[in-house]
């Protein structure tokens, strides 16, 4: 299996962008997702920043595929999405069905992202012939569902599997960001800029519930598959993703890395990653409960 790094999904300043992907760089982890997801509104980075970026990432070998937003709301939305599918010479990955028709149109190879929502053989076959090589599962998938698509995906088709992060649930076109500050979505400030790995959101009684990024909505605890990748690797899932965070995002590529190396067992892992998580984790979703339930493993799998 290949270690992916997804796209970026907060927004940081310029400076701790270009520092947090030198790091990346030298990191062991095989393909690296680039480019904003979430708001247009983030003009930190550039496209020939994000286009440095690449540059320095395949210079060490890995591989770059370029994400587009998951909400297209603007014409000036429309045209980034033309200029990613315009760069032939790396992959892109589509996050709503409108990117899907536009690389699609272009003859463009894609990777068909988490939040076109595939659940059964015939989208992912669909999908297929429209371009795309590499597939995403929904954040919400149990793994019984993902093992029947194993036995029916399309040849020459990868999957691709979320399994470190705080998961994003939903978007809107309101900002949530915004609002918290009494602020207008097209006057918000650039709110998320002080929230590195998002605002937490709280019920009454002080527990964490989710967590707010702009208009994107996320889990307050973050997801960690760890302890099942004995069984993933029996589905034949060929990528984990890892989802950026402010601190130690190279660390949790490291400790997987190393896992699926055969330096450690899942135990181990565990016990590596307990430290670097931004909140307590879950993994309720891959066993078919509510996604903020925390399931323990039977048992580990030893180390290959």
């Amino acid at each position: 299996m290949k270690l992916a790094l997804g796209p970026l999904l907060y927004y940081w300043p310029r400076a701790k962008t270009f520092d947090f992907y030198d790091e990346i760089a030298a990191a062991p982890v095989d393909i690296v997702y680039l480019g904003e997801t979430v708001c247009a509104r983030r003009h930190e980075l550039r496209p020939r920043d994000w286009n440095e970026i690449a540059a320095k990432l395949i210079a060490k070998g890995k591989e770059v595929v370029l994400s587009t937003q998951t909400l297209v709301e603007s014409e000036s939305d429309l045209r980034e999405l033309h200029r990613i599918a315009g760069e032939s010479s790396v992959l892109a990955e589509a996050n709503d069905f409108g990117a899907v028709r536009v690389l699609s149109g272009a003859s463009r190879a894609f990777v068909a992202g988490p939040f076109l929502n595939v659940f059964n053989t015939a989208t992912l076959a669909m999908l297929h012939e429209l371009g795309a090589t590499r597939w995403v599962a929904p954040l919400e998938m149990a793994s019984e569902a993902l093992a029947d698509l194993q036995r029916a995906r399309p040849a020459g088709v990868q999957t691709e599997l979320f399994v470190w992060g705080r998961m994003p649930l939903a978007f809107s076109a309101r900002c949530f960001t915004a609002r918290r500050f009494n602020l207008q979505k097209d006057g918000c400030g650039f709110k998320c800029v002080d929230f590195p790995d998002g605002l937490d959101l709280r019920t009454r009684e002080g527990e964490a519930f989710l967590t707010l990024n702009g208009i994107q909505t996320q889990s307050a605890k973050v997801c960690n598959l760890a302890a099942e990748l004995g069984e993933i690797e029996l589905l034949g899932v060929d990528v984990l993703r890892i989802s950026p965070q402010s601190q130690g995002t190279a660390a949790v590529i490291g400790a997987f890395a190393r896992r699926l190396r055969g330096h450690c067992d899942d135990a181990a892992l565990l016990d590596a990653l307990a430290p670097l998580a931004v909140a307590e984790t879950c993994n309720g979703f891959w066993h078919g409960k509510a996604g903020f339930d925390r399931i323990a493993a039977p048992e580990t799998a030893p180390a290959r």
